[in-house]
């Protein structure tokens, strides 16, 4: 079976993606950015190592291993792991938007360049990006996570065309609602770096707080993470892996509403969206 390496697999989407491949036979190596967080996906067998995607000799210690693990062949990579930094964009310094896109940007990038390379003398490889909705459409509040995705995909299409004809494949995933962690940890990240107090959106916090301390689902059509994992499975199997897969209601509704809408028709439908 294929040699997998999947990002970000401490809960969520990645937990999934690395338990249901270990399943179903495929070589997996999971990484956590927490030793901690690794030992539930060792007690069910599966292999992991540590992965900052903040430090680049993390990432080159991380496909070092990988690259002994595996015999020097990685079939598949998975770039899923990510965060989302709340706030609005006149609330985001410097400082913060930088540590979002080494995390969902700049560190992937640097860890999918290394893999390329593997794949470049092998002969072939999948590569498959855990984008999201809001690389397609942005929503308000959602700014730095919002561009990092935008960014994400830009990179994925710029590769596609660059890697034309060499039988490495790209391929985009793009979730709308999935049950994860996703919003906890963006509460974390906005009570660690938004001055609320000071901010003229503060009124705007209290409703944004209350969506990301809610227990269960916050948005309509939340799926739990499987929905993603069968979009996984397509884009590693199939002899023509898509280009991009919408999971959820919601990406497949605002993605034609962006190709069918004026601009600002589409923006009053956005903060709809956002309002509720």
């Amino acid at each position: 079976m294929k040699n997998v390496v999947i990002t970000g697999c401490s809960s969520g989407i990645g937990y999934s993606a690395a338990c249901t491949l270990h399943a179903k036979g495929y070589n997996v190596l999971a990484t956590t950015r927490k030793v901690i967080d690794a030992k539930p996906l060792q007690d069910l067998g599966i292999s992991c190592v540590n992965l900052d995607l903040n430090d680049s000799q993390s990432i080159i210690e991380a496909i070092s291993y990988a690259n002994d693990y595996f015999n020097g062949k990685i079939d598949v990579l998975f770039n899923n792991a990510a965060y989302g930094q709340p706030g609005a964009v006149e609330d985001l310094k410097r400082s913060v938007l930088r540590e979002q896109f080494e995390t969902n940007v700049f560190g992937t990038q640097e860890l999918t360049n290394l893999v390329i390379a593997m794949m470049r003398k092998q002969g072939q490889g999948r590569i498959i990006y855990n984008s999201s909705i809001l690389g397609i459409i942005s929503l308000p509040y959602r700014g730095a996570y919002n561009a990092s995705k935008y960014a994400i995909e830009g990179l994925a299409d710029t590769l596609r065309l660059e890697l034309f004809n060499t039988n490495i494949h790209i391929s985009l995933i793009e979730p709308g609602p999935i049950t994860s962690q996703f919003r906890a940890n963006a509460f974390s990240k906005f009570q660690q770096h938004i001055d609320k107090k000071s901010s003229a959106h503060q009124h705007t916090y209290k409703g944004m707080e209350a969506r990301l301390t809610k227990v269960g689902p916050a948005a309509p059509f939340t799926l739990p993470p499987e929905a993603v994992i069968n979009k996984l499975l397509h884009a590693i199997e199939s002899p023509r892996p898509k280009i991009r897969y919408y999971v959820t209601f919601p990406t497949y509704l605002l993605a034609t509403l962006k190709r069918l809408l004026p601009h600002r028709c589409l923006d009053w439908v956005l903060r709809k969206v956002s309002d509720g």
